[in-house]
């Protein structure tokens, strides 16, 4: 099984459209008169180059089926955007191909939600000395790489965004489930609050939410 090229517009997969509901995405499409069955290529929007894709690694899916289910159904475990990409397959002299297609007809990017990511920030403050303790719980949907998040402190109130103040990464990856960090100790005068590292990247998987 290889790839080429469309030749012509009848044999181009058009019209693809997408439902989701409770995280079940329902796609359909136009089929090229004489198509008995696609190749399906689900991935990260920010995939590699489709003409990269291992034919292998596609799901198989036929005309019958398609009829039989009003459309293809595909569960939806992912977060952030995902790319479906939906390849005719035909026969020739014996060969299978599957088309690519230039203009992008044949593809479509949905969004799976976000995982949310609640976060809890407490501060015990003694009534002599000169520094506090902080205490920070991480509870995630999902596991969460250690970039996503960082921690800003400042001085004389709680910061307003991860530039408004000193910022702090963090050293460990968050697993799915309650994250108790190891408490840090701060001034007095000091306050901290989480943060996104990068709100426009993140912010499209992950919604971060106050305890």
């Amino acid at each position: 099984m290889r790839y080429a090229e469309v030749t012509t517009p009848a044999q181009a997969v058009t019209e693809v459209t997408a439902r989701v509901e409770d995280r079940l995405c329902t796609l359909r499409w136009r089929w090229p008169d004489g198509v008995q069955a696609v190749c399906i290529h689900k991935g990260a929007a920010e995939g590699p180059e489709r003409e990269a894709l291992p034919p292998s690694g596609m799901k198989l899916y036929t005309r019958e089926e398609y009829k039989a289910n009003n459309g293809y159904r595909d569960r939806m475990d992912d977060i952030g955007l995902v790319s479906y990409t939906i390849y005719a397959r035909i026969e020739d002299s014996g060969e299978t191909l599957l088309l690519k297609q230039t203009e992008g007809a044949n593809q479509i990017t949905v969004s799976a939600g976000k995982a949310r990511i609640y976060y809890s920030v407490s501060q015990k403050k003694p009534i002599f000395g000169k520094q506090k303790t902080v205490h920070m719980t991480i509870t995630a949907e999902v596991p969460v790489p250690k970039d996503v998040l960082c921690y800003v402190k400042k001085r004389g109130g709680y910061p307003a965004s991860r530039e408004d103040g000193v910022l702090f990464p963090f050293v460990q990856d968050f697993a799915a489930g309650r994250n108790t960090l190891p408490p840090i100790e701060i001034g007095k005068e000091d306050f901290v609050r989480i943060f996104f590292t990068d709100g426009r990247k993140y912010g499209q998987y992950y919604e971060l939410v106050p305890e």
